[in-house]
């Protein structure tokens, strides 16, 4: 029987990944309600903390996608759940911390957590 990958979502920043979006920019969350102001994600075989697919935000892209491969740029850390997400860009875009904040406030605003650099 095969392990699943656990690597640590650190270890992401500066690389380039490729995600499934199952939440494609103006969907809505399935449970809560709530709408995706832009394309989320997860990177196929690769598992979290949360014993889930490690999950990804990818800013930059308006348009709602299907697949993305992009440029890990932060990790966002949850420091009151075990939930880490990767931060994903187009290459040579960047985010100031804020302006990850901003952008993923829709979710994370229920959660305390840091942003991570390489």
């Amino acid at each position: 029987m095969t392990q699943p990958q656990r690597p640590s979502a650190q270890s992401f920043i500066g690389q380039e990944v490729t995600v499934q979006i199952d939440r494609p920019a103006g969907s809505r969350h399935p449970k809560w309600g709530f709408v995706y102001p832009l394309n989320y994600g997860y990177v196929p075989g690769v598992f979290g903390g949360d014993g889930e697919e490690l999950d990804a935000y990818v800013l930059g892209v308006i348009a709602p996608l299907a697949a993305f491969t992009g440029v890990c740029t932060a990790v966002l850390h949850r420091l009151n759940d075990d939930d880490d997400k990767l931060i994903l860009t187009p290459a040579g875009q960047t985010y100031t911390d804020d302006q990850i904040r901003a952008l993923v406030h829709f979710q994370e605003r229920f959660f305390q957590s840091e942003i991570w650099r390489g």
